[in-house]
């Protein structure tokens, strides 16, 4: 009797942990939420800025399009100025770009401060908050197709103030200010990318 009760706690045990037992986790790479290989030409409109002066739009526009290129293989990226919208909005367009990208950036809350270097050189510093939108237009009606923003706060070098506006134009914008624009610009950039989920 007591070897019965034995084997029947015994299979229980092996049915009970046999019943829940998992088969093991998957990591999956799921497709970018924005395609954008059907559509093969994309125009790049260089980005716009508020409330600063310099290289600090077309830095960001350039950063834009080397992680775009980098997350989706078999497009091209064309790149315009803003001059060249109402052509690619025409209908006798030429560009071959039925989708183009536009983007803002808007500089805010501007907090100077610096001081001297060992050899007696001024270094000037700043906290800004910097906020990039991004939008996918269809260039034949105009519509948007999609939208993503970033904000971002913090210390930059590499500028100068004109009249109390703040103005980009570092060497190195890579040193003084990439780390911020990288950080917006792959916030903005995540649909475009491929993801790996756990399943």
């Amino acid at each position: 009797m007591r070897v019965l009760r034995v084997v029947v706690s015994s299979l229980i045990m092996l049915a009970v942990f046999g019943c829940s037992h998992r088969p093991p986790r998957q990591r999956v790479l799921l497709p970018p939420n924005l395609n954008l290989v059907p559509y093969h030409n994309i125009g790049l409109f260089e980005f716009s800025v508020e409330n600063a002066k310099g290289n600090l739009h077309q830095f960001a526009t350039q950063r834009f399009e080397e992680y775009v290129l980098a997350a989706q293989t078999g497009i091209e990226i064309r790149e315009f100025t803003p001059a060249d919208s109402s052509r690619v909005f025409s209908s006798a367009d030429t560009s071959g770009c039925p989708v183009a990208f536009f983007g803002h950036l808007k500089i805010s809350n501007v907090k100077p401060h610096g001081g001297l270097t060992a050899s007696l050189s001024p270094v000037l510093r700043a906290t800004v908050t910097v906020d990039l939108s991004v939008w996918l237009v269809n260039t034949r009606t105009g519509g948007v197709m999609w939208r993503r923003s970033s904000s971002s706060t913090e210390e930059v070098g590499g500028l100068s103030f004109i009249g109390g506006t703040p103005e980009f134009s570092a060497r190195d914008p890579n040193d003084a200010y990439g780390h911020l624009i990288n950080q917006l610009v792959y916030n903005v950039t995540y649909d475009v990318r491929s993801t790996w989920v756990d399943q």
